[in-house]
């Protein structure tokens, strides 16, 4: 990844502008604050999505993996929902930089309270906070924090948020901790969302997995495939 300070950007005070995969994608992320990790990466590697799709990013940040998407997958138009302002606006800015504005929108919401009347997802990703409130240390610094606990919002509220915009059979994928893949597959059952396809994540294979990457289908029938694991960071990288 390189950082620079643009002339070309309109950049705000505390923001930097990152290159990646060979300068085909340019991001505005913040200098200190939440800045997206190779979770994000992974999740977007993962998911299923069909040619013409419409893809809903719940706590979508700066647009990391919306943006991802529209560069490496064949989506019709992907809706970015993000509650702190200031990453809202960042994702609207980097639509316009990698010049997707017109497939690309940009919701400042809370997902417990999505503005959409009917379900107008093929596919639903999220990267969502893995830690539940009272566990571990909070970062001081409230963006970060919102983003690795679950402050604004739980499980159950990004499961109700997807379920609410899918549409039959459509998809969502989530990347979680290993730890917690239980509490995971019971709640999606709960909001009718079966497992269909799953795929663990180890930091090397002499380590316990960490993370796992799910995708299910709304009102889809029982069966779920296990993938091949992932070593660190798998096949693709977004390092220029």
């Amino acid at each position: 990844m390189k950082s620079s300070r643009s002339h070309e950007v309109n950049l705000r005070p505390g923001e930097t502008l990152d290159d990646f995969l060979d300068g085909r994608l340019r991001l505005i992320q913040p200098a200190r604050g939440y800045r997206f990790s190779i979770d994000a990466v992974l999740l977007a590697q993962f998911v299923t999505v069909k040619p013409g799709e419409v893809v809903v990013d719940l706590g979508a940040g700066c647009g990391i993996i919306s943006l991802l998407l529209l560069l490496e997958k064949p989506v019709a138009y992907a809706i970015a929902l993000e509650i702190q302002r200031n990453l809202a606006d960042q994702a609207v800015r980097n639509a316009a930089l990698n010049g997707v504005t017109d497939r690309m929108g940009v919701l400042l919401a809370d997902l417990r309270q999505v503005p959409l009347r009917k379900p107008v997802a093929d596919v639903v990703v999220c990267n969502p906070p893995f830690r539940r409130p009272g566990s571990g240390r909070v970062n001081p610094d409230f963006g970060r924090a919102i983003a690795r606990h679950e402050i604004m919002a739980s499980l159950n509220d990004i499961l109700s948020a997807a379920s609410a915009v899918l549409k039959p059979k459509g998809r969502l994928a989530l990347i979680y901790p290993a730890g917690r893949l239980v509490d995971l597959l019971v709640r999606m059952r709960a909001f009718d969302v079966e497992p269909k396809r799953m795929q663990v994540v180890y930091p090397s294979m002499e380590e316990e997995s960490k993370l796992v990457l799910v995708e299910g289908a709304r009102g889809g029938k029982g069966g779920v495939k296990i993938l091949p694991p992932l070593r660190d960071q798998g096949e693709f990288s977004i390092v220029s």
